[in-house]
């Protein structure tokens, strides 16, 4: 069985995903043993060319590169990671945008997660480009967390909600950690199910964390004594298609974790509040059309997928 088996995604970002890789092979010894699984996620056939070409170059044993024709989703895709890697202590499911920045990252987050019997995942601490902390806890959507906002529940209960932009020097338990770098148990996450692909972008981090901590009792912690940069928003464009399918997966994960109740008001909210901001902006006006359509899954990005020829 192999420690970890580190799982990339790529679309359409070859050149950031060949230096993300470099960096791990750069920044990982022998004292751990690990794969790296690279699933091309529906990219155009020149990026994919490019990636499959470049890693070539990088002459690694320890790299596996999978191809499919149709872009997946983020927790699809690394499922499909998932469903190619050998059997393995741990799951790395690291973005194809980020750079490891210090020595052994993964067999320290190894060694966290053997002495620490409650932990189920763990996240190391993300930093800019630039060299500034960006919070790398967050906690799970609820009706009251939308409505109230993250520092008021951090200001009425901090346990529960620890701060998001305090920076920590010991690992500290939170809801969840980044999707960008998640070192999840493998055994658990395979209890679980892995991730829920009918999530097609935002969110998949979260439901997964809940869902092992409900499930199994076990913790996600924040670990920062181990780094990485991560170059936000390079992999994926931000547009309103982007914003509508970050609302689609909210209202999911609320419907799917807080009842149908909780799903109705806060899709009656957004409403209300798109409702008057539209007459402004175009891009308001089509994500009100959204909502006013249900806010279903159904109008996801993920139906807007188109096959690729080879």
């Amino acid at each position: 069985m192999l420690d970890v088996s580190c799982i990339y995604v790529n679309y359409n970002s070859a050149t950031f995903t060949v230096a993300a890789i470099t960096s791990l092979l750069e920044k990982t010894n022998d004292t751990i043993v690990y794969e790296i699984i690279v699933v091309d996620n529906g990219s155009t056939y020149q990026d994919y060319e490019v990636l499959k070409n470049s890693l070539k170059q990088l002459n690694s044993s320890t790299i596996k590169i999978y191809r499919s024709r149709i872009n997946t989703g983020f927790g699809a895709g690394n499922m499909l990671g998932v469903n190619f890697a050998s059997p393995s202590k741990y799951y790395a499911f690291i973005n194809n945008d980020t750079l490891f920045t210090q020595e052994n990252t993964l067999f320290d987050l190894k060694l966290f997660m053997d002495s620490t019997p409650d932990a189920g995942v763990c996240g190391p601490q993300m930093m800019s480009e630039n060299g500034d902390r960006i919070s790398s806890i967050d906690h799970h959507a609820t009706l009251l967390r939308q409505l109230l906002k993250r520092d008021f529940m951090e200001s009425i209960n901090p346990v529960k909600y620890p701060k998001r932009k305090k920076v920590y020097t010991e690992p500290i338990s939170c809801g969840y950690v980044p999707g960008s770098f998640m070192f999840v148990k493998a055994s658990s996450f395979n209890e679980v199910g892995g991730f829920d692909t009918a999530l097609f972008l935002y969110y998949e981090e979260s439901d997964l964390c809940r869902r092992i901590s409900t499930s199994l009792g076990e913790k996600t912690y924040h670990y920062p004594n181990q780094a990485y940069i991560h170059y936000q928003g390079k992999s994926t464009e931000k547009n309103i298609d982007i914003k509508i399918e970050q609302k689609l997966s909210l209202l999911y994960l609320i419907k799917k974790h807080h009842g149908r109740i909780a799903h109705g008001f806060l899709l009656y909210f957004y409403t209300i509040k798109y409702l008057l901001t539209s007459p402004f902006s175009s891009k308001k006006r089509k994500l009100f059309t959204a909502l006013l359509k249900g806010g279903a899954l159904n109008q996801s990005l993920r139906c807007k997928q188109v096959l690729q020829e080879k």
